[in-house]
């Protein structure tokens, strides 16, 4: 790690603070679930901090390329995946959110077979965004769907379904391309 610059440092930090976070929700409890909370609000902040600061100080690597998306991912499906097993969110938002990114994720594969690049949307970024903010909702407030005085979380995490699907859909109609349904001929 003496090689790695900043952004790339905080986002193994990220991915090193994933099983903390699901650890905590797993124990259960109000004061672990204040524990997850911090331990995930610090891990988004790192999200952001990377970010920031590998364009402001132009330290943009192919590393950080790769590993901030994964870090974000694992971040949010663990947690997600962590609060179903918690019967705080439905199994059906974690299915959705789960199905998008590996549909995303397998478009992108094909596109590199093809020598393409397709780098993350203004809506990717917006539906990560819901994403945290339904989650630290969630772990601030609990239960969702079927507790009557949870209503903001209810709708955040709809809306980061919502943000989820759309930027899933923007991503294939922006890159239909790299679907081309012609049989490769063999060289």
């Amino acid at each position: 790690m003496k090689n790695m610059n900043w952004p790339n440092r905080l986002s193994i930090l990220r991915i090193l603070l994933v099983p903390v976070c699901v650890v905590l929700l797993t124990i259960g409890g109000t004061f672990c679930r204040l524990a997850a909370l911090a331990v995930f609000s610090i891990a988004a902040f790192t999200d952001f901090l990377d970010g920031w600061m590998a364009r402001k100080y132009k330290l943009v690597t192919n590393f950080g390329k790769f590993i901030d998306p994964v870090a974000d991912k694992l971040l949010v499906l663990s947690t997600l995946i962590a609060l179903c097993g918690c019967d705080l969110v439905p199994a059906w938002v974690c299915v959705v959110i789960l199905f998008r990114e590996l549909a995303v994720d397998g478009l992108r594969l094909v596109a590199v077979e093809q020598g393409k690049v397709i780098a993350a949307g203004k809506l990717g970024k917006i539906k990560t965004v819901t994403q945290i903010v339904a989650i630290i909702l969630f772990l601030l407030f609990g239960r969702a769907f079927g507790a009557p005085d949870f209503i903001l979380g209810t709708l955040a995490i709809l809306a980061a379904v919502v943000m989820t699907l759309w930027s899933g859909v923007d991503y294939f109609v922006r890159n239909i391309s790299v679907l081309s349904l012609k049989e490769d001929k063999a060289e």
